[in-house]
């Protein structure tokens, strides 16, 4: 084998995987073994709901009635105008016992003469009074055995209530932001490293100190303010300061001043440093420099970021009156231990309908910063 030769077998032999290759790879099998753990640990399962799909319907739309259950409401109706002729003969008698002022009858005899009474009740009644109170409360019965979250209810009176509940949630979603980004703006000039340096100026060791140590207080007060859920602050708040939206808009305010104090203090870092040093070299003080170069830099962002939270604390406020924080999630929350599940259907579509109202005019307002 001459030297030409040797040259060429050389090589042909594999070169060694660069650092890089090998990184990738190890990287690339970490989060294969990520996946396929938590896919496990989750119990995902395609298949669950198509094997599922009638329960789905039936819990959407209620199930199908039977004759027994049209019997059995039938009943119902008639017994309950009963009850009620039962309830005003009570409420007669004792009032009647009252005015006389003697001793009210025990046991079966206050009980017979309850009876007696009631039939006089309803045999005074028109019977197409009767007639319509028992047919309404059988479709009411019908109604609530079928369930099901369609049709949903449309009544007047259910509309104002769950409007009254929608203008609250939004109020608390209001505040909650304006408190939020408030405080935030100021949190975030502290939280960065670049405006750090201008406030507080020199190198020497109890200047590094003051700027590192104001850094990390900051930052980890933020991951503080941002690390809890809102409904968990709410539940915080409750327990402090009673029931009512205003334990909601606290909640609101600590979760969003966290967010957006870590977003704004980013977008501060990452600022075009020619502007501060152009107005730091004419004389301009700090508090210029952070009025005049550094917030005209970031106000597009911040206006951006606070209407985007603004839209999600509209949502997370609903869920916050699920724990007595007040809106419209307090009213859907007893509306579903009642099972009156055409109630939350209506106010799930309320809340859809103003999120998407809210959305186009956070969007348009938007476009007068960007």
């Amino acid at each position: 084998m001459n030297e030409t030769q040797a040259i060429t077998l050389g090589s042909l032999k594999p070169a060694k995987p660069p650092l890089k290759v090998i990184t990738q790879g190890v990287l690339a099998f970490l989060a294969a073994v990520v996946l396929i753990t938590s896919y496990r640990f989750v119990g995902i399962d395609p298949m669950a709901f198509i094997e599922k799909r009638e329960n789905a319907f039936t819990y959407l739309f209620g199930r199908e009635l039977t004759d027994f259950d049209r019997k059995d409401a039938r009943i119902q109706a008639e017994n309950l105008l009963k009850i009620v002729a039962m309830e005003e003969a009570g409420e007669e008698l004792r009032q009647r016992v009252a005015r006389s002022g003697e001793a009210a009858p025990l046991g079966m005899t206050m009980h017979r003469e309850t009876e007696a009474l009631a039939e006089e009740i309803l045999s005074k009644q028109p019977e197409a009074r009767r007639a319509a109170f028992v047919d309404r409360e059988y479709r009411q019965i019908l109604r609530d055995k079928k369930g099901g979250f369609f049709p949903p209810e449309t009544s007047p009176s259910a509309l104002s209530e769950y409007g009254h509940g929608l203008v609250e949630t939004v109020a608390m979603a209001v505040w909650g932001t304006l408190i939020a980004v408030v405080l935030a703006i100021p949190a975030a000039v502290l939280a960065a490293t670049n405006t750090l340096a201008l406030l507080v100026q020199g190198e020497g060791r109890r200047h590094r100190a003051f700027r590192w140590g104001c850094h990390f207080g900051v930052r980890r007060f933020l991951d503080f303010c941002r690390g809890f859920n809102e409904f968990v602050m709410a539940l915080i708040f409750v327990a402090v300061i009673g029931l009512g939206p205003f334990a909601g808009v606290l909640a609101l305010a600590v979760h969003t001043f966290g967010i957006l104090g870590k977003v704004v203090s980013e977008a501060i870092e990452a600022i075009e440093p020619g502007q501060m040093e152009a107005l730091v070299a004419s004389g301009a003080g700090n508090m210029q420099v952070i009025s005049f170069s550094v917030l005209p830099q970031v106000m597009p962002l911040v206006v951006s970021y606070s209407l985007l939270r603004f839209e999600s604390n509209v949502r997370s406020a609903t869920i916050l009156g699920f724990c007595g924080a007040g809106g419209i999630g307090f009213l859907m929350f007893d509306k579903i231990n009642g099972f009156e599940y055409r109630e939350v259907a209506t106010m799930m579509i309320m809340i859809i309908v103003s999120v998407s109202l809210l959305d186009y005019a956070c969007g348009k307002l938007r476009s007068k910063f960007i």
